[in-house]
């Protein structure tokens, strides 16, 4: 009976805390996404509607980010307040072991881990494809999206621009300088004095309605160069058609485990797109992993810190987190160069959250103290 109200007891102090970190996480992303997100308003077009479909697709990232941290940081809070409250003594002098105490984390962890892997598997592929494609909308909707005043820039697939002066709310360009590269077998150059942009975002299309110009037509080889005067000329853009291959065409992180195993089967893969699919995969099942070994990792710290301030704890668990991004982003950083194969370079983090699990877990059973000296001076001071 002691052991059900002890479980309940402990599950009530970890899922507050894990859910305010969730939550402050969520919020610091969106505030620091919103200055871009409001100049996507202003300049480019993009209705509220966009706004918040663009910040819904963030969410499952922000969230598989977050969780390891939220995991540990929770778990390793609710236990450092037990300790400094002496209930961890008084539980072991009734005759309670810390293996006893473990199970309301295990099963903390084991939900925070399979959350994980949820975000991982299905949240976060969805996320990304829905946030390519809903920025493919906005730039059918505002054609000017990408054009910037005096800079050589490509805001479509083999069209180069440059202009002088370029009004985004008339859509007028002026001193009007394109190099269209789509055709294989010839390049043209279009130089205009201005030009107009006309958008029917409905069937994807875009034209630019050049007036006073010349188009420099060379092929390939330069073999030959046609030059042709015009009062006027339009250039239509499909974007459907720019667009679609390129939104047929999923990336790694766009993909769910099924599909990078499928992908991973394919003959005659390149090296390079092998090793980033391998590498992707690996992580979506090596981050629960993590997840579980951090909630477990912090019941035995918790216990072993003896201060009544809980940034401590919020400082010493964000600590470990670091450590452990630090380590999988070399591990991916190797890995991505093949020195190391990534089915074993991508565990290398879990290798190192298992070690200290360990190592925590047999120092808490024989109540040993963490030997940092601003922990000592904290608890020198508590005493005091």
């Amino acid at each position: 009976m002691r052991i059900k109200i002890l479980f309940r007891y402990l599950i009530e102090e970890i899922y507050p805390i894990f859910g305010v970190i969730l939550f402050v996480s969520i919020f610091i992303v969106i505030t620091t996404k919103m200055l871009s997100l409001i100049e996507m308003v202003v300049s480019h077009g993009a209705s509220a509607s966009h706004v918040i479909k663009i910040l819904l697709f963030v969410i499952p990232e922000v969230l598989l980010f977050s969780l390891p941290a939220a995991t540990l940081i929770s778990v390793l809070i609710a236990f450092l307040r037990l300790s400094s409250d002496n209930e961890i003594i008084a539980l072991k002098a009734s005759g309670i072991s810390l293996y006893q105490i473990l199970p309301p984390v295990l099963t903390f962890s084991v939900a925070a881990a399979l959350l994980s892997f949820f975000i991982s598997a299905y949240l976060v592929p969805w996320g990304n494809r829905n946030l390519r494609e809903i920025l493919f909308q906005i730039i059918k909707a505002k054609a000017d999206i990408g054009i910037k005043e005096r800079v050589f820039c490509e805001p479509f697939k083999d069209i180069l621009f440059y202009v002088n002066h370029f009004s985004s709310n008339q859509g007028i360009m002026k001193g009007v300088f394109v190099v269209d590269k789509r055709d294989k077998n010839e390049i043209s150059t279009i130089v205009a004095e201005k030009a107009e942009i006309a958008s029917w975002p409905k069937k994807g299309t875009i034209i630019f309605h050049f007036s006073k110009g010349t188009i420099f037509t060379v092929d390939k080889d330069y073999s030959f160069l046609r030059t042709i005067e015009f009062q006027t000329y339009d250039l239509n853009l499909n974007l459907n058609n720019i667009g679609r291959p390129y939104l047929l065409k999923k990336k790694p992180k766009e993909m769910g485990i099924k599909e990078l195993i499928q992908e991973l089967k394919k003959k005659n893969m390149p090296e390079i797109k092998y090793n980033l699919a391998i590498i992707e995969l690996m992580e979506r099942l090596s981050l629960p992993v993590a997840v579980f070994l951090m909630g477990i990792i912090g019941a035995p710290l918790g216990m072993q810190i003896k201060a009544k301030n809980r940034s401590l704890g919020v400082g010493i668990g964000l600590l470990v987190f670091v450590i452990y991004y630090i380590c999988l982003a070399g591990a991916k950083s190797i890995c991505e160069t093949g020195i190391i194969p990534p089915f074993i370079g991508m565990w290398i983090p879990d290798i190192f959250l298992a070690t200290a699990c360990i190592y925590f877990l047999r120092s808490s059973q024989k109540d040993k103290q963490i030997s940092f000296v601003f922990i000592k001076d904290n608890a020198h001071k508590d005493i005091g």
